[in-house]
Protein backbone atom coordinates (compact mmCIF):
# COMPACT_ATOMS: atom_id res chain seq x y z
CA UNK A 1 0.00 0.00 0.00
CA UNK A 2 1.33 3.43 -0.93
CA UNK A 3 1.46 6.18 1.72
CA UNK A 4 2.63 9.78 1.91
CA UNK A 5 3.19 12.45 4.50
CA UNK A 6 1.02 15.56 4.40
CA UNK A 7 4.06 17.57 3.32
CA UNK A 8 4.77 15.16 0.45
CA UNK A 9 1.19 15.50 -0.80
CA UNK A 10 1.40 19.30 -0.61
CA UNK A 11 4.51 19.14 -2.75
CA UNK A 12 2.88 16.76 -5.25
CA UNK A 13 -0.16 18.99 -5.85
CA UNK A 14 1.81 22.26 -5.48
CA UNK A 15 -0.59 23.58 -2.86
CA UNK A 16 -0.45 25.68 0.31
CA UNK A 17 -0.48 23.63 3.53
CA UNK A 18 -2.80 24.95 6.25
CA UNK A 19 -3.07 23.34 9.68
CA UNK A 20 -1.08 20.76 11.58
CA UNK A 21 -1.53 17.07 10.81
CA UNK A 22 1.09 14.41 11.54
CA UNK A 23 -0.92 11.46 10.18
CA UNK A 24 0.48 9.36 7.36
CA UNK A 25 -1.95 9.45 4.42
CA UNK A 26 -2.64 6.00 3.01
CA UNK A 27 -5.63 6.46 0.71
CA UNK A 28 -8.02 8.98 -0.89
CA UNK A 29 -11.70 8.68 0.12
CA UNK A 30 -15.08 10.36 -0.21
CA UNK A 31 -15.62 13.01 2.43
CA UNK A 32 -18.58 11.20 4.05
CA UNK A 33 -16.84 7.82 4.39
CA UNK A 34 -13.23 8.91 5.00
CA UNK A 35 -11.39 7.73 8.12
CA UNK A 36 -8.23 8.78 9.91
CA UNK A 37 -5.31 8.54 7.49
CA UNK A 38 -7.45 9.38 4.45
CA UNK A 39 -7.31 12.43 2.19
CA UNK A 40 -10.48 13.83 0.67
CA UNK A 41 -11.39 16.68 -1.69
CA UNK A 42 -13.48 19.83 -1.29
CA UNK A 43 -13.95 21.48 -4.66
CA UNK A 44 -16.99 23.61 -3.82
CA UNK A 45 -18.96 25.01 -0.89
CA UNK A 46 -21.48 22.18 -1.46
CA UNK A 47 -18.98 19.80 0.15
CA UNK A 48 -17.48 22.24 2.65
CA UNK A 49 -20.46 21.77 4.99
CA UNK A 50 -19.60 18.06 5.26
CA UNK A 51 -16.09 18.68 6.56
CA UNK A 52 -17.06 19.22 10.20
CA UNK A 53 -18.32 15.62 10.52
CA UNK A 54 -15.67 14.02 8.32
CA UNK A 55 -13.02 11.79 9.88
CA UNK A 56 -10.48 12.48 7.10
CA UNK A 57 -7.06 13.68 8.24
CA UNK A 58 -6.47 15.87 5.19
CA UNK A 59 -8.47 17.62 2.48
CA UNK A 60 -7.45 19.13 -0.84
CA UNK A 61 -9.47 22.35 -0.86
CA UNK A 62 -10.30 24.93 -3.53
CA UNK A 63 -8.67 28.10 -2.22
CA UNK A 64 -11.83 30.16 -2.70
CA UNK A 65 -13.56 28.31 0.16
CA UNK A 66 -13.17 30.06 3.51
CA UNK A 67 -13.12 27.30 6.12
CA UNK A 68 -10.47 26.06 8.56
CA UNK A 69 -9.27 22.47 8.93
CA UNK A 70 -9.66 22.16 12.71
CA UNK A 71 -7.39 20.72 15.35
CA UNK A 72 -5.13 17.85 14.30
CA UNK A 73 -6.22 18.09 10.67
CA UNK A 74 -4.91 19.93 7.62
CA UNK A 75 -5.95 21.48 4.32
CA UNK A 76 -3.94 21.85 1.17
CA UNK A 77 -5.28 24.90 -0.67
CA UNK A 78 -5.15 24.71 -4.48
CA UNK A 79 -6.50 26.67 -7.45
CA UNK A 80 -8.31 23.64 -8.88
CA UNK A 81 -9.24 20.73 -6.62
CA UNK A 82 -10.19 18.47 -9.54
CA UNK A 83 -6.79 18.80 -11.21
CA UNK A 84 -5.06 18.28 -7.87
CA UNK A 85 -7.18 15.16 -7.36
CA UNK A 86 -6.02 13.84 -10.74
CA UNK A 87 -2.39 14.25 -9.71
CA UNK A 88 -2.95 12.58 -6.35
CA UNK A 89 -4.94 9.64 -7.73
CA UNK A 90 -2.10 8.96 -10.15
CA UNK A 91 0.30 8.88 -7.20
CA UNK A 92 -1.91 6.35 -5.37
CA UNK A 93 -2.62 4.23 -8.47
CA UNK A 94 -2.02 0.51 -7.78
CA UNK A 95 0.26 -1.55 -9.96
CA UNK A 96 -1.38 -2.95 -13.14
CA UNK A 97 -2.23 -6.67 -13.43
CA UNK A 98 0.84 -8.90 -13.38
CA UNK A 99 2.24 -10.63 -16.48
CA UNK A 100 4.24 -13.72 -15.53
CA UNK A 101 5.65 -13.80 -19.05
CA UNK A 102 5.56 -11.01 -21.61
CA UNK A 103 3.99 -13.25 -24.28
CA UNK A 104 1.64 -15.89 -22.89
CA UNK A 105 2.01 -19.38 -24.32
CA UNK A 106 -1.68 -19.55 -25.32
CA UNK A 107 -1.58 -16.33 -27.37
CA UNK A 108 -1.93 -16.93 -31.12
CA UNK A 109 0.39 -14.61 -33.05
CA UNK A 110 0.73 -14.85 -36.81
CA UNK A 111 4.30 -15.27 -38.07
CA UNK A 112 4.03 -12.00 -40.03
CA UNK A 113 3.33 -9.88 -36.93
CA UNK A 114 5.91 -7.24 -36.01
CA UNK A 115 6.24 -6.65 -32.28
CA UNK A 116 8.02 -3.61 -30.85
CA UNK A 117 10.26 -3.73 -27.81
CA UNK A 118 8.58 -4.48 -24.47
CA UNK A 119 5.20 -5.65 -25.80
CA UNK A 120 3.04 -7.79 -23.49
CA UNK A 121 0.37 -10.13 -24.83
CA UNK A 122 -1.98 -11.98 -22.47
CA UNK A 123 -3.54 -15.41 -22.53
CA UNK A 124 -5.82 -16.44 -25.42
CA UNK A 125 -5.26 -13.26 -27.39
CA UNK A 126 -5.16 -13.38 -31.18
CA UNK A 127 -2.89 -11.19 -33.33
CA UNK A 128 -3.56 -11.55 -37.05
CA UNK A 129 -1.59 -11.33 -40.27
CA UNK A 130 0.66 -8.30 -40.86
CA UNK A 131 -0.29 -6.59 -37.59
CA UNK A 132 2.31 -4.09 -36.32
CA UNK A 133 2.55 -3.28 -32.60
CA UNK A 134 4.80 -0.43 -31.47
CA UNK A 135 7.00 -0.42 -28.39
CA UNK A 136 5.50 -1.29 -24.98
CA UNK A 137 2.01 -2.09 -26.25
CA UNK A 138 0.04 -4.04 -23.61
CA UNK A 139 -2.59 -6.52 -24.81
CA UNK A 140 -4.51 -8.08 -21.91
CA UNK A 141 -6.04 -11.60 -22.14
CA UNK A 142 -8.76 -12.41 -24.68
CA UNK A 143 -8.14 -9.57 -27.13
CA UNK A 144 -8.44 -10.00 -30.90
CA UNK A 145 -6.49 -7.79 -33.31
CA UNK A 146 -7.16 -8.62 -36.94
CA UNK A 147 -5.08 -8.38 -40.11
CA UNK A 148 -3.13 -5.31 -41.28
CA UNK A 149 -3.79 -3.28 -38.13
CA UNK A 150 -1.13 -0.95 -36.76
CA UNK A 151 -0.96 0.17 -33.12
CA UNK A 152 1.39 2.85 -31.78
CA UNK A 153 3.72 2.87 -28.79
CA UNK A 154 2.48 2.53 -25.18
CA UNK A 155 -1.12 1.74 -26.11
CA UNK A 156 -3.07 -0.42 -23.62
CA UNK A 157 -5.85 -2.77 -24.78
CA UNK A 158 -8.02 -4.41 -22.13
CA UNK A 159 -9.71 -7.81 -22.24
CA UNK A 160 -12.55 -8.53 -24.62
CA UNK A 161 -11.64 -5.78 -27.07
CA UNK A 162 -11.86 -6.58 -30.78
CA UNK A 163 -9.95 -4.48 -33.32
CA UNK A 164 -10.98 -5.34 -36.84
CA UNK A 165 -8.75 -5.47 -39.91
CA UNK A 166 -6.95 -2.42 -41.34
CA UNK A 167 -7.44 -0.24 -38.26
CA UNK A 168 -4.81 2.44 -37.61
CA UNK A 169 -4.31 3.18 -33.90
CA UNK A 170 -2.02 5.87 -32.48
CA UNK A 171 0.27 5.86 -29.46
CA UNK A 172 -0.63 6.15 -25.74
CA UNK A 173 -4.24 5.09 -26.32
CA UNK A 174 -6.35 3.16 -23.80
CA UNK A 175 -9.16 0.84 -24.87
CA UNK A 176 -11.16 -0.48 -21.92
CA UNK A 177 -13.01 -3.79 -21.62
CA UNK A 178 -15.04 -5.04 -24.62
CA UNK A 179 -14.39 -2.11 -26.95
CA UNK A 180 -15.26 -2.74 -30.61
CA UNK A 181 -13.13 -1.01 -33.22
CA UNK A 182 -13.84 -1.34 -36.94
CA UNK A 183 -17.01 -3.43 -37.07
CA UNK A 184 -19.32 -2.99 -40.05
CA UNK A 185 -21.34 0.20 -40.05
CA UNK A 186 -25.15 0.01 -40.02
CA UNK A 187 -26.33 0.32 -43.59
CA UNK A 188 -29.32 -1.24 -45.36
CA UNK A 189 -31.56 -0.31 -48.28
CA UNK A 190 -34.88 -1.80 -49.44
CA UNK A 191 -34.36 -4.42 -52.14
CA UNK A 192 -35.53 -3.68 -55.68
CA UNK A 193 -38.42 -6.13 -55.34
CA UNK A 194 -39.51 -4.53 -52.07
CA UNK A 195 -39.43 -7.86 -50.25
CA UNK A 196 -36.33 -7.44 -48.10
CA UNK A 197 -33.28 -5.40 -47.21
CA UNK A 198 -29.93 -5.18 -49.00
CA UNK A 199 -26.89 -4.93 -46.73
CA UNK A 200 -24.45 -2.13 -47.59
CA UNK A 201 -20.98 -3.60 -47.13
CA UNK A 202 -18.49 -1.31 -45.37
CA UNK A 203 -14.98 -1.59 -46.79
CA UNK A 204 -13.32 1.41 -45.09
CA UNK A 205 -11.42 1.43 -41.81
CA UNK A 206 -10.98 3.27 -38.51
CA UNK A 207 -8.17 5.74 -37.85
CA UNK A 208 -7.56 6.73 -34.22
CA UNK A 209 -5.06 9.38 -33.16
CA UNK A 210 -2.74 9.56 -30.17
CA UNK A 211 -3.81 9.61 -26.49
CA UNK A 212 -7.38 8.53 -27.24
CA UNK A 213 -9.27 6.73 -24.46
CA UNK A 214 -12.36 4.64 -25.18
CA UNK A 215 -14.57 3.31 -22.37
CA UNK A 216 -15.99 -0.16 -21.84
CA UNK A 217 -18.48 -1.56 -24.36
CA UNK A 218 -18.17 1.37 -26.77
CA UNK A 219 -18.18 0.89 -30.54
CA UNK A 220 -16.43 2.72 -33.36
CA UNK A 221 -17.67 1.46 -36.74
CA UNK A 222 -15.49 1.48 -39.83
CA UNK A 223 -16.22 3.67 -42.82
CA UNK A 224 -18.46 2.60 -45.65
CA UNK A 225 -15.46 3.70 -47.69
CA UNK A 226 -12.60 5.93 -46.52
CA UNK A 227 -12.26 6.17 -42.72
CA UNK A 228 -14.02 6.80 -39.45
CA UNK A 229 -11.60 9.14 -37.66
CA UNK A 230 -11.00 10.04 -34.00
CA UNK A 231 -8.53 12.87 -33.52
CA UNK A 232 -5.77 13.11 -30.93
CA UNK A 233 -6.84 13.30 -27.31
CA UNK A 234 -10.50 12.30 -27.71
CA UNK A 235 -12.09 10.78 -24.60
CA UNK A 236 -15.02 8.42 -25.09
CA UNK A 237 -17.10 7.14 -22.15
CA UNK A 238 -18.69 3.70 -21.71
CA UNK A 239 -21.51 2.51 -24.00
CA UNK A 240 -20.95 5.09 -26.73
CA UNK A 241 -21.72 4.50 -30.43
CA UNK A 242 -19.69 6.23 -33.16
CA UNK A 243 -21.18 5.54 -36.58
CA UNK A 244 -19.45 4.91 -39.88
CA UNK A 245 -17.51 7.75 -41.51
CA UNK A 246 -17.89 10.06 -38.52
CA UNK A 247 -14.94 12.40 -38.01
CA UNK A 248 -13.98 13.74 -34.58
CA UNK A 249 -11.48 16.57 -34.19
CA UNK A 250 -8.98 16.90 -31.37
CA UNK A 251 -9.92 16.46 -27.69
CA UNK A 252 -13.63 15.78 -28.12
CA UNK A 253 -15.54 14.29 -25.17
CA UNK A 254 -18.53 11.95 -25.47
CA UNK A 255 -20.33 10.89 -22.27
CA UNK A 256 -22.02 7.54 -21.69
CA UNK A 257 -24.91 6.33 -23.87
CA UNK A 258 -24.38 9.11 -26.41
CA UNK A 259 -24.23 8.28 -30.09
CA UNK A 260 -23.23 9.60 -33.49
CA UNK A 261 -25.05 8.38 -36.58
CA UNK A 262 -23.11 7.98 -39.83
CA UNK A 263 -21.00 10.79 -41.30
CA UNK A 264 -21.25 13.14 -38.31
CA UNK A 265 -18.43 15.70 -38.02
CA UNK A 266 -17.26 17.10 -34.69
CA UNK A 267 -14.80 19.99 -34.56
CA UNK A 268 -12.07 20.33 -31.93
CA UNK A 269 -13.08 20.29 -28.26
CA UNK A 270 -16.74 19.38 -28.79
CA UNK A 271 -18.50 18.01 -25.68
CA UNK A 272 -21.44 15.60 -26.06
CA UNK A 273 -23.49 14.98 -22.90
CA UNK A 274 -24.76 11.60 -21.76
CA UNK A 275 -27.53 9.95 -23.82
CA UNK A 276 -27.39 12.66 -26.49
CA UNK A 277 -27.97 11.51 -30.06
CA UNK A 278 -26.66 13.16 -33.22
CA UNK A 279 -28.37 12.75 -36.60
CA UNK A 280 -26.38 11.59 -39.64
CA UNK A 281 -24.47 14.17 -41.71
CA UNK A 282 -24.68 16.83 -38.97
CA UNK A 283 -21.64 19.04 -38.23
CA UNK A 284 -21.02 20.25 -34.69
CA UNK A 285 -18.36 22.92 -34.89
CA UNK A 286 -15.38 23.44 -32.57
CA UNK A 287 -16.04 24.23 -28.92
CA UNK A 288 -19.78 23.49 -29.07
CA UNK A 289 -21.57 21.65 -26.25
CA UNK A 290 -24.56 19.30 -26.49
CA UNK A 291 -26.57 18.83 -23.30
CA UNK A 292 -27.38 15.42 -21.86
CA UNK A 293 -30.34 13.68 -23.48
CA UNK A 294 -30.48 16.10 -26.40
CA UNK A 295 -31.30 15.16 -29.98
CA UNK A 296 -29.31 17.12 -32.55
CA UNK A 297 -30.87 17.19 -36.03
CA UNK A 298 -29.05 20.19 -37.57
CA UNK A 299 -25.62 21.79 -37.53
CA UNK A 300 -24.37 23.50 -34.36
CA UNK A 301 -22.26 26.67 -34.57
CA UNK A 302 -18.80 26.94 -33.01
CA UNK A 303 -18.95 27.60 -29.28
CA UNK A 304 -22.74 27.23 -29.10
CA UNK A 305 -24.48 25.24 -26.35
CA UNK A 306 -27.61 23.30 -27.33
CA UNK A 307 -30.11 21.30 -25.28
CA UNK A 308 -33.45 19.58 -25.72
CA UNK A 309 -35.17 17.30 -28.20
CA UNK A 310 -34.89 18.53 -30.88
CA UNK A 311 -31.89 20.49 -29.68
CA UNK A 312 -31.67 24.25 -30.02
CA UNK A 313 -29.72 27.08 -28.41
CA UNK A 314 -29.72 26.53 -24.65
CA UNK A 315 -30.95 30.04 -23.80
CA UNK A 316 -33.78 29.81 -26.32
CA UNK A 317 -34.74 26.37 -25.03
CA UNK A 318 -34.82 27.65 -21.44
CA UNK A 319 -37.24 30.40 -22.51
CA UNK A 320 -39.45 27.77 -24.17
CA UNK A 321 -39.49 25.65 -21.02
CA UNK A 322 -40.38 28.66 -18.86
CA UNK A 323 -43.22 29.57 -21.22
CA UNK A 324 -44.58 26.01 -21.14
CA UNK A 325 -44.45 25.97 -17.35
CA UNK A 326 -46.44 29.20 -17.21
CA UNK A 327 -49.03 27.78 -19.59
CA UNK A 328 -49.39 24.68 -17.43
CA UNK A 329 -50.17 26.84 -14.39
CA UNK A 330 -52.99 28.71 -16.14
Amino acid sequence: MKSFSVEEIASLVKGELVGNCKDIINAPAQIESAIKGNVTFIGSSKYARLWEKSNASLAIVYDGIKILPGEGKAFIKVKNADLAMAVLLEAFEPEPPYFETDIHSTAVIDKTVKLGNGCKIGANSYIGKNVVLGDNVTVYPNVSIFDDTTIGNETVIWSGTVIRERSKIGSHCIFHINVSIGADGFGYRPSSDGRGLVKIIHIGNVVIGNAVEIGANSCVDRGKFSSTILGDGCKIDNLVQIGHNSVLGRCCIMAGHSGLAGSVTLGDGVIIGGSASIKDHVTIHSGAKVGAGSGVISDVAAGESVVGYPACNSREKMKQWVALRKLARN
